[in-house]
């Protein structure tokens, strides 16, 4: 027996995001992450909307802020990997980033 095929849903949708010589910041991640998470129908009710966009904007600062800890403890963790390594000049510069 074989697997079962996978179908495309016909409205399937491909975004590409770029930057220009740099990485994503925290807070461009956030509001992509957010947009996927939560959507907003133009058709709610104006209270029921309100209190929506008022939620989903608490839920992207809380995704900046939990971002901006990961990317602290991943550094911490490479300037220790470095450092053990034998490299103190190279985490030095991995720290200040």
């Amino acid at each position: 027996m074989g697997m079962p095929a996978m179908e495309m849903p016909a409205d399937y949708k491909v975004l590409v995001h770029t930057t220009d010589n740099r990485g994503f910041t925290p807070e461009e991640i956030a509001e992509r992450c957010v947009k996927e998470i939560i959507s907003i129908s133009p058709k709610s009710h104006p209270l029921i909307r309100d209190q929506a966009v008022a939620f989903k904007a608490q839920i992207q600062h809380l995704l900046v802020v939990y971002m901006r800890q990961a990317i602290q403890s991943d550094r911490t963790t490479v300037y220790n990997a470095l450092k053990d390594a034998g490299h103190p000049q190279l985490a030095e510069l991995i720290r200040r980033l």
